[in-house]
């Protein structure tokens, strides 16, 4: 099978693509927030010290898998654990969690592709309107937006690894980068804009505490897509000479430069046109963000710049944010794109269309519940609060599953799959991996306090989310 299976044509390719499922609608609001409510530039240290000492093992490890593998998830564990392995658990569970959360972030795509299109048709009043986002996921149009998005990552993903996602990220990925580059220099030219830059950057380290700390690490993971099948999959079309350690070490610096750098455009902003906006009383939603706060903010321009060009900004916001969620969307819907294919030896034709009509119905669903659908929007209760279908998807598997496979993916990789084996298999492509001070740092953290750090985030959130008791 990993002889017929296709690969990435470069390095650069699987580094575009990888640091495309990475890049999301966290990294363009939610880290820039975050930031800015838990301490600033000390939060932005912490931040920085879990990618490097906890989050790169992890992608290694999970990168690693796949590409001595050549196989998706599900495949991945049985090759090594076996086929009665009970491990099969943690294969499907790997394939299941994308599949759910392709739901969550297909809406979420949506509302945005309709967001940029209200912008570039001269929209940006209605938009800038904060009622007007609950008439908008409630009304007939998003269901014409969703079929356009349907659209687009099918083009893509029917087109295989090299001419479709790859091809995509190549002309995606350096387009976000411009467009990103493009709004902080206009932003950072506007009055008072140098007073966001200093919250965000100025180390408040009074504000670090657990409810931090733990905000930073949960960040990072999901930042960089582990726990999602992503990178177990996307490893598994390189080839066994490729340098996976420089690759890792690159996307891992890609999306935190554009997390980053995305905190320059929206703080700078947020101080520049609401000067008397308190940073601490920003939604912690990315969504809110996105939808009722920004659009407002992008309104103000037109003092400034007129209408016309105050859409044009909000326009590139919008443009910039749906190629971040569409590089995202096709990786996430790649990991049972490729199970589909390798286990019941479909095409990819097939595959993508029997995804269609099972997250395609999900999505619906998700989609009909916010206020058209009552038994999906009051779907269940949980934490003390009603929960909707949407709401149940991001909770289970958007924030509690992820730091699980984690963890699982830890445990296998040392304990079953074993430690020698795993390092042999990184030091293919890399032959100053043996003996280095990463090898031992590696084998020194995957059996110790990372599964134990990962096993405690996750008993936090279900013990916050699901009987509202946090450890911490």
């Amino acid at each position: 099978m990993s002889e017929n299976r296709e690969h990435f044509s470069s390095r650069i390719g699987f580094i575009l693509a990888a640091a495309g499922s990475a890049v999301g609608i966290g990294n363009m609001v939610g880290f820039p927030v975050a930031a800015t409510k838990n301490g600033g530039g000390a939060f932005l240290v912490i931040y920085a010290l879990f990618v490097v000492f906890l989050c790169i093992p992890i992608m290694l490890a999970e990168m690693g898998l796949g590409r001595r593998t050549q196989s998706d998830p599900q495949g991945a564990y049985i090759s090594i654990a076996g086929a009665s392995s009970k491990w099969r658990f943690a294969g499907w569970l790997a394939v299941i969690t994308p599949f759910m959360i392709g739901v969550f972030y297909m809406v979420v795509t949506v509302w945005i592709l309709g967001y940029l299109v209200h912008a570039l048709t001269g929209g940006l009043d209605v938009i800038a309107d904060p009622e007007y986002f609950g008439k908008f996921i409630n009304g007939n149009s998003v269901f014409v937006y969703l079929i356009a998005v349907a659209a687009l990552v099918y083009a893509i993903l029917v087109m295989g690894v090299r001419n479709g996602i790859e091809l995509a990220a190549r002309i995606m990925m350096p387009a976000l980068f411009v467009m990103l580059l493009i709004m902080v220099v206009f932003v950072l030219t506007l009055d008072n804009a140098f007073a966001g830059v200093k919250f965000y950057l100025v180390p408040d380290f009074s504000a670090i505490n657990g409810t931090v700390i733990s905000g930073a690490l949960s960040q990072a993971f999901f930042s960089l897509s582990l726990g999602m099948g992503i990178l177990i999959t996307y490893g598994s079309y390189l080839r066994k000479h490729n340098d996976l350690i420089g690759s890792a070490k690159l996307v891992a610096i890609a999306d935190s430069l554009v997390a980053f750098t995305a905190g320059l455009m929206i703080l700078p902003a947020i101080f520049a046109l609401e000067p008397n906006t308190n940073p601490g009383d920003l939604s912690d939603s990315s969504v809110a963000m996105i939808f009722t706060f920004l659009p407002k903010i992008f309104m103000e321009l037109q003092t400034s710049i007129g209408y016309f060009g105050a859409s044009a900004v909000a326009s590139l916001f919008f443009l910039l944010v749906f190629f971040a969620a569409i590089t995202s969307l096709v990786s996430i819907i790649e990991v049972p794109t490729a199970t589909l294919v390798r286990k019941y030896n479909m095409s990819r034709k097939k595959a993508l269309g029997t995804l269609a009509l099972t997250m395609g119905t999900l999505t619906l669903i998700a989609t009909a519940s916010f206020g058209m659908v009552d038994m999906f929007t009051d779907f269940v209760g949980y934490g003390g609060k009603s929960k909707s279908f949407f709401d149940v998807i991001e909770d289970v598997f958007y924030q509690t599953v992820l730091p699980f496979n984690g963890l699982l993916i830890c445990l296998f990789v040392v304990w079953h799959w074993k430690q020698d084996k795993f390092n042999a298999s990184l030091g293919e492509g890399n032959s100053r991996f043996a003996g280095s001070f990463l090898q031992k740092y590696m084998n020194f953290s995957l059996r110790t306090f990372i599964p134990v750090i990962l096993a405690v985030v996750f008993i936090n959130t279900v013990l916050d989310i699901y009987f509202g008791m946090p450890l911490f």
